[in-house]
């Protein structure tokens, strides 16, 4: 064999092994790539909630009577003495041997209300007194650098939830009083005679508005039977029922972000009590739950939520907890490995599955500890077809 056969066979050789190469090698796998940045990572809790007036006052019929057509209507702001609703006379006698008999009776434990309600209104000024002088004691010490100033931001919160208290207590004194009245004007209405007899009116306890008519034309009412419900908005908060498991998670205190009510802007809010005990639920699968109602506190503006009404649906995204500027990978980037995570790093072309130390995760993003530097690449959401070493080529 000569020389030049040989090199013209070897040549051939090294084309047509080329070509096998060419043909039977792996393709580039395409991937979705992502940057590892520094930013914020936040761990959540999201659930369903509603929002609910805090001071709602049903008003009642205090004797059986014939109620007037209402003329407000669900909205209308009332004042502190205006009529709501009239009660007229009954056909028949309003009150019998053993009606009037009920009606001082319930007259006495409208008084005995009364006292109740005053004496819960003194507790709760004096409360608030001691609140204040606390709140203005530590703030001065805060002021000197003899506390920290959390101590002096706490004592504050509890002073305006001191001043909340001593107005839902004078609400409530001025609703027993109220009552007291509505209670002595039935027990005088069945006594007079039913030539004198005139209209009962039923007067607002406090400013706000109707919320709800539970009747429109005229009709016979019951003692007890429920005519209006009124109600500041100012006082909206709202109730979320979460999952036991994750109500142990929670805290009072514990910052709330408020989404999904109407405005692409958030609500800021804060959990003001976990209810000690659960309800079961039914879920839309079928399963049965155990629930909890968290109660939150809207603490925005009520200029930023004005069009906010009674039992709107909106969303909580409870603060479980926060890291800032720490290095961050999307969570779609990692799986797991051995015991361990892991994620496929871009190198060279190729994924390198490169295992990671994770820190807190939430949402979109895992905080990274180690195993990874900001502006490395990664593949999310990798194929199971992915392997370490594998040629890549980035969409």
């Amino acid at each position: 064999m000569t020389r030049a056969r040989l090199m013209r066979m070897l040549l051939v050789s090294a084309v047509v092994a080329g070509a096998a190469w060419l043909v039977l090698r792996p393709s580039p796998t395409w991937v979705d790539t992502a940057a590892v940045e520094t930013g914020d990572v936040l761990d959540s809790l999201e659930a369903e909630g509603r929002t609910r007036v805090r001071d709602r006052y049903v008003i009642t019929s205090p004797i059986q009577a014939q109620a007037r057509r209402l003329a407000l209507q669900a909205g209308d702001a009332v004042a502190v003495g205006d009529v709501l609703v009239v009660l007229d006379p009954l056909p028949a006698p309003a009150l019998d041997v053993r009606a009037r008999s009920l009606a001082t009776a319930n007259a006495a434990a409208a008084a005995s209300r009364v006292s109740a309600a005053r004496e819960e209104l003194a507790a709760s000024e004096v409360t608030l007194t001691q609140l204040q002088r606390e709140s203005q004691r530590l703030d001065q010490l805060a002021k000197s650098s003899l506390v920290a100033r959390e101590s002096a931001e706490r004592a504050r919160s509890l002073e305006a939830r001191g001043q909340r208290e001593v107005a839902g207590a004078r609400f409530r004194f001025a609703t027993a009083r109220y009552e007291l009245e509505a209670a002595n004007s039935a027990l005088a209405l069945g006594s007079r005679d039913r030539s004198t007899e005139v209209a009962l009116e039923l007067t607002a306890p406090v400013d706000g508005v109707v919320l709800r008519r539970h009747f429109e034309s005229t009709r016979p009412v019951q003692p007890g039977d429920p005519l209006l419900e009124i109600g500041d908005p100012s006082t909206m908060e709202v109730e979320v029922d979460v999952l036991s498991a994750d109500a142990v998670t929670l805290r009072e205190g514990m910052p709330v972000q408020l989404h999904r009510w109407g405005e692409a802007k958030p609500l800021q809010g804060r959990v003001r009590r976990i209810e000690p005990a659960g309800f079961t639920k039914v879920s839309a699968l079928g399963v049965e739950e155990q629930r909890v109602w968290v109660i939150v506190d809207i603490s925005s503006e009520h200029a930023d939520w004005l069009r906010l009404g009674d039992a709107y649906r909106v969303n909580a995204s409870f603060a479980l907890g926060q890291r800032s500027g720490v290095v961050r990978v999307p969570a779609t980037a990692l799986f797991r490995q051995d015991a361990g995570w892991a994620v496929f790093r871009l190198q060279s072309g190729r994924a390198v599955a490169t295992p990671v130390s994770l820190g807190l995760q939430g949402g979109p993003w895992a905080e990274v500890l180690d195993g990874l530097a900001p502006g490395d690449t990664v593949v999310v959401h990798p194929g199971r077809d992915l392997e370490h070493g594998r040629h890549v080529r980035v969409r």
